[in-house]
């Protein structure tokens, strides 16, 4: 018999942390400027090559920057996980939780961060969550995961029945 509960548990919340839409326009047009560049200093490539090549490698580029994705899942109180790209936290270690705001993300990823901590920094989404543990077998003291929507994170995270 398979284990199909992690294709059955129901998301609570899904978010990928994705790069702002207005970078794209520098990131293109960057793509754009060196393959002008590359055009001109090397005469004997075909002008359209550095254009072809350049432009998907920055789309590229931009895409792999977003991959992240954060996901609470899980129906039953008891069952109820965060993910964050392929780690994975259950809510049961959680002894407390909080939001970062992004005024306060500095002090938090400064010299106030636990070098045991696990963190899940992207510097384009503001706000934070801290997940303080209680975990015996875990060295890792809390999470500390960005997401644009905090307060439904945390809200993801309660335990509804």
């Amino acid at each position: 018999m398979s284990d199909t509960r992690a294709t059955a548990q129901t998301v609570r919340y899904r978010e990928r942390l994705r790069v702002p839409w207005w970078w794209w326009v520098p990131g293109l047009a960057l793509a754009g400027l060196i393959a002008l560049e590359v055009t001109w200093g090397v005469t004997t490539l075909p002008s359209w090559l550095p254009y072809a090549v350049l432009l998907p490698v920055a789309a590229v580029v931009l895409l792999w920057l977003g991959r992240t994705e954060l996901r609470v899942v899980g129906s039953e109180p008891g069952d109820i996980e965060l993910w964050v790209g392929a780690a994975h936290l259950p809510v049961g270690v959680v002894a407390r939780s909080a939001e970062v705001p992004r005024s306060a993300k500095s002090a938090a990823l400064g010299r106030q961060l636990d070098p045991a901590a696990y963190v899940v920094h992207r510097a384009w989404v503001g706000p934070m969550v801290l997940l303080v543990l209680d975990d015996a077998d875990d060295p890792t003291p809390y999470w500390l995961v960005s997401t644009r929507h905090p307060d439904r994170v945390l809200a993801a995270l309660r335990p509804t029945g």
